[in-house]
């Protein structure tokens, strides 16, 4: 596999998984805290329908289906930019891979708050408290972080240690 076609693969099931665990605490924390699992994933549709998007609580293909869309690829976009910047073996080990994410989700939470307009921002911190949205970023790196850990070589071996196949064992 190139580099380019790992980036790409690493970048669609990376930013899968990523979109799939935070959009699970989106909805949770949105029945929690706003009274409807939708809530949270509508916000972000505020993109296209602007503040209604912030009032609506019930599931629909225009508010819910266009807000998970644009949250899926917000997800795959961090995914494949964190693959097309990490060493391939960086992940190889669950702790880096972890990290690797994480480091990852901060950056785009840092991105999506601080540097993006107030127009383009993610919308959901209108309907969830800074803890839940804490914990949405969360599994976001963490979904990240399991797609580059998937697709990373084994770690090598420490060197000065023999590798021995099941086959050559003598018992």
């Amino acid at each position: 596999m190139t580099r380019m076609q790992r980036v790409v693969l690493e970048g669609l099931i990376g930013g899968t998984l990523s979109s799939v665990l935070s959009g699970v605490l989106l909805c949770a924390a949105g029945g929690r805290q706003a009274g409807s699992p939708y809530a949270a994933i509508n916000a972000i549709s505020h993109w296209l329908w602007k503040d209604r998007a912030f009032r609506r609580n019930a599931r629909s293909l225009r508010y819910t289906g266009t807000g998970y869309l644009i949250h899926h690829l917000a997800s795959t976009f961090w995914a494949t930019s964190h693959a097309a910047v990490r060493k391939p073996r960086s992940a190889a080990h669950a702790p880096a891979a972890i990290a690797g994410g994480l480091a990852t989700s901060a950056v785009a939470c840092f991105v999506d708050y601080r540097l993006t307009p107030h127009r383009l921002q993610p919308g959901f911190e209108q309907r969830l408290t800074r803890p839940a949205l804490t914990g949405v970023y969360l599994a976001f790196g963490v979904g990240i972080a399991v797609g580059a850990w998937l697709l990373s070589p084994p770690p090598r071996p420490v060197s000065g240690t023999r590798q021995t196949s099941p086959r050559n064992r003598k018992g």
